[in-house]
């Protein structure tokens, strides 16, 4: 599950790639999507991000960082953010 804020994350970052490589924006993206929906196979696997919150973990991939909470029974993907962002703004 993607949050709005997810959605809209990962339209900026194809935008941005687009901008340059607009084959590799689509293919870039597709890979972020694959990783936020492997988060699910393993969600505790990932670092904890307790300034986030209790449930909130965070994921790299590349030079971004996918950060999500644990649900009862799901994942849900909240932000993703390049790491050179201060994501606790």
């Amino acid at each position: 599950m993607f949050s709005r804020k997810a959605e809209t994350d990962l339209e900026s970052i194809g935008d941005y790639i687009a901008g340059d490589n607009p084959r590799r924006a689509l293919s870039f993206v597709r890979e972020l999507r694959k990783r936020c929906k492997s988060i699910g196979d393993f969600p505790e696997n990932n670092p904890r991000l307790r300034e986030l919150g209790p449930d909130a973990r965070f994921c790299p991939h590349r030079d971004y960082i996918i950060l999500y909470r644990v649900l009862d029974q799901s994942v849900s993907i909240e932000r993703v953010l390049h790491g050179a962002r201060d994501i606790f703004r």
